[in-house]
């Protein structure tokens, strides 16, 4: 498969793997839970890039689906390169805006875009769907770079939105109207999309003018123009006009036998004078009970870049903000398609929080428990983007719109990006994580399995258990009592006896290797074998 080049590129290749695992800080007040818990709704603030990573532990193959409104590299949207690559090149970039002068612009975006879109599908399940708004300065760049990541054969279908309602007279050359949504997924066979509920206009085209007891039809032409060897006979119509065969061109689409019979059920419509050429008839009685969707998404269907403006203004009457943002009826649409009632919908690029919103009116919808996942690095992640779901939430009592007005209902919790979890902040107790923090990260890290904190047992160490072993941590967040921290005997002895082998992690002990076999332990010590995976002793 041919592979997209850029400057930069041999640099970012593998970047997320170096990226460090993060803490996950709550930040109660500024969440509407009572008990901050991963396994909420959740915004978290902080450079997306660590928090993709620092998601890992809980979320990894958990995301139903994933929609980021990344930058489109306009040159007039202001954002900066401040992913910090080791390499010169990369340093030189860090923290300048780039703008139309900038003759790497596409590079920087490329180099921002790969190891994001790696991150997103570590995160994404196996029948899981991205969906990803550009437009055309970088949509043939990013159909390159979803192909490497994502896999050619899992590209679903590029949408056209109709973002607009009207055109712009000033416009140069052409007036643009549309934005594009490119999909993937992460297997395209164990994908499988939603139909989109059927509409008054839909229904619409099926009458019933002979008065079938069948109900309202429509009438499909019953000639193809793909060749069949059965569909050049000829047929003749009620009223005696003979019809020598289908129109030039083109081939009866069923055979001979076939229209006999469906004549007799009176599927074929002839025409009020019977003189027609044939065509059959489709009952909606029979067809699918949604519609499939198509590629253009009408602004009278999703919503347009005003339609969203005035829903923020609605949610925002004094201190809208100014920065454009997507309608949520048109990640609402995403959602309806790619998800099922319990999904987990990720957005890492969040803005104003308009994909919470989406997830929530769904929910509401049909009744949903879905959860979102908000990543904002801005400042703005609680003043605006948690503000709006907190609003949404509540309800804004001045709104126009009545389900504004009474609110979505609903929970999140808040998340600040912490510390890395480094090794060398282990060896000299500079910034020792919580133990919690340490749990997720040395068991998705050592056996690359969900970290739930619900299972665990601080008091006995244990923080979860694979396929062939139970994993224990013996750490404290104190310098001086980690120093004299190991696995003794009287440790060893207190473990539980689940029948089954023991992962210990701990910074030192006091056991011989016949006392580890002896109480089936294997160890390993903090923090230089944590990625010695469980799969060494299951393989």
């Amino acid at each position: 498969m041919p592979q997209l080049q850029f400057k930069g590129r041999v640099f970012v290749e593998n970047h997320h793997r170096a990226v460090p695992f993060h803490e996950l800080t709550p930040v109660r007040e500024k969440g509407l839970s009572e008990k901050a818990s991963l396994h909420d709704n959740l915004i978290l603030h902080g450079d997306n890039l660590a928090a993709l990573k620092a998601l890992l532990p809980t979320h990894r193959g958990k995301v139903k689906c994933i929609y980021i409104d990344p930058p489109y590299n306009t040159g007039n949207e202001g954002w900066a390169y401040n992913d910090n690559v080791n390499s010169p090149l990369m340093q030189d970039w860090l923290g300048k805006v780039v703008d139309r002068e900038d003759l790497t612009r596409h590079d920087k975006w490329c180099c921002m875009m790969l190891p994001r879109l790696k991150l997103l599908r570590e995160l994404l399940r196996e029948d899981g769907a991205i969906f990803v708004s550009i437009d055309d300065n970088e949509v043939h760049h990013l159909r390159s770079l979803m192909d490497e990541v994502f896999g050619e054969d899992n590209f679903v279908a590029t949408i056209v939105w109709e973002k607009v309602y009207s055109p712009k007279s000033s416009a140069k050359y052409f007036s643009e109207s549309h934005d594009f949504i490119v999909a993937y997924t992460k297997q395209r066979e164990s994908f499988k999309r939603n139909l989109l509920p059927r509409t008054k206009e839909a229904d619409s085209r099926y009458n019933n003018p002979d008065s079938d007891p069948r109900g309202p039809w429509k009438s499909s032409d019953l000639s193809a123009r793909n060749p069949y060897s059965r569909g050049t006979y000829s047929i003749t119509c009620p009223s005696g006009r003979k019809i020598g065969g289908p129109p030039a061109g083109r081939f009866w689409s069923v055979s001979k036998d076939s229209f006999l019979a469906l004549d007799r059920d009176n599927r074929v419509w002839w025409g009020r004078d019977g003189n027609q050429t044939p065509s059959v008839k489709r009952f909606l009685s029979e067809v699918k009970p949604g519609l499939v969707p198509k590629t253009i998404w009408p602004y009278r269907e999703v919503g347009h870049t005003q339609s969203a403006r005035k829903t923020l203004l609605q949610l925002f009457p004094d201190d809208t903000p100014t920065f454009t943002t997507k309608p949520f009826e048109l990640i609402q649409r995403m959602i309806l398609l790619a998800t099922d009632a319990d999904s987990i919908v990720l957005d890492s690029f969040a803005g104003s929080g308009t994909t919470a919103h989406a997830v929530l009116a769904q929910n509401q919808a049909d009744g949903g428990n879905r959860r979102f996942v908000l990543i904002e690095c801005e400042d703005y992640a609680d003043t605006i983007t948690a503000e709006r779901v907190r609003r949404v939430i509540a309800g804004v009592p001045g709104a126009k719109d009545e389900t504004l007005k009474a609110g979505l209902g609903g929970t999140f919790s808040y998340f600040e990006l912490g510390r890395p979890m480094r090794q060398e902040s282990l060896l000299d107790g500079s910034a020792l994580p919580a133990w919690d923090s340490l749990a997720a990260y040395i068991f998705f890290t050592a056996t690359g399995q969900e970290f739930d904190p619900s299972e665990t047992d601080r008091e006995i160490g244990w923080i979860g258990r694979t396929r062939s072993h139970d994993v224990f941590l013996f750490y404290e967040r104190d310098v001086e009592r980690l120093k004299n921290l190991a696995l003794k005997l009287k440790d060893a002895k207190a473990l539980p006896d689940w029948e089954r082998r023991r992962l210990v992690f701990a910074p030192a002990k006091y056991l011989d290797s016949d006392f580890l076999h002896q109480y089936r332990i294997d160890f390993q010590q903090l923090p230089f074998q944590i990625y010695e995976a469980v799969d060494r002793w299951e393989s």
